[in-house]
């Protein structure tokens, strides 16, 4: 999975995991109801800050704040680009 953008200085693109579509029971959850996945991977990283190297790189599952980043299509695909510091854990 790559994507033509290269984000710049501390930014990276993410692609933001499915919304869930069933409960642990087994309710089917409406696309209304459905909220937004605060877990996705990292599908391109820029070069970082002058005195501040990336930490993350391409491929890299991550957590990330519910309204963190800006939404973007690409190709007929959502992605979050965001700052790496608005990334609170890779897992």
């Amino acid at each position: 999975m790559s994507v033509n953008i290269k984000p710049l200085a501390d930014r990276v693109v993410v692609k933001p995991a499915e919304a869930e579509a069933k409960t642990k029971g087994g309710i089917i959850i409406p696309d209304s109801a459905k909220e937004k996945p605060q877990k996705g991977t990292i599908v391109a990283v820029g070069g970082g800050k002058k005195d501040e190297p990336m930490t993350v790189k391409v491929g890299d599952s991550v957590l990330y704040g519910k309204y963190a980043g800006t939404e973007l299509t690409i190709d007929g695909e959502d992605y979050l680009i965001m700052r790496e510091s608005d990334i609170f854990a890779v897992v």
